[in-house]
């Protein structure tokens, strides 16, 4: 087996009597070199740095954020529970005043309706004084014509004169 690897590697190309895997070894030592001495290690980690402090910004932004929307939903928390004890004591006062304006409803009715009941009463008390009225006139004109109709029967110019005559004695 040495024999294989002794043939693989001698058969390989090489120059200055180093062989291909030596030229590949030098050539990323030189490369390592470079970047050791460009500083491209340093610059790398600076750019992770730079990028783990841009993220860490952004965590803390989030945190920020965060805080100030759980704040803002306490606050809006508040806010609901403050309009519905507003809304509550609306609904209590407006049923408070739907009652006392029902009371006075019923109390007006009740006043409007003794009020009619006295017009209506009066207005029959008229009727009834009116109606007697009118009957004690027709009564009285009944009356007045049934006499003169029995003295117009009764008396004479005779009955007449003797009735002037005792008028006028009795004077």
């Amino acid at each position: 087996m040495s024999d294989i690897i002794a043939l693989t590697i001698a058969d390989g190309p090489s120059a200055f009597g180093i062989d291909s895997y030596q030229w590949v070894s030098l050539a990323m030592l030189i490369l390592i070199g470079v970047f050791v001495w460009k500083k491209v290690p340093g610059m790398i980690t600076g750019g992770l740095d730079a990028k783990i402090a841009e993220i860490r910004q952004q965590l803390d932004e989030a945190k920020a954020l965060r805080a100030e929307a759980e704040t803002l939903r306490d606050e809006y928390a508040a806010k609901i529970a403050s309009a519905e004890k507003d809304a509550e004591s609306m609904m209590e006062g407006a049923s408070r005043e739907a009652d006392a304006i029902l009371a006075k409803a019923e109390a007006d009715s009740e006043a409007m309706v003794a009020r009619r009941k006295r017009m209506a009463e009066d207005k029959i008390a008229a009727a009834e004084r009116e109606a007697v009225d009118g009957v004690r006139a027709s009564a009285a004109n009944a009356a007045a014509a049934a006499s003169r109709t029995i003295i117009a029967e009764k008396h004479d110019s005779a009955a007449d004169k003797a009735l002037a005559d005792e008028v006028i004695a009795s004077l």
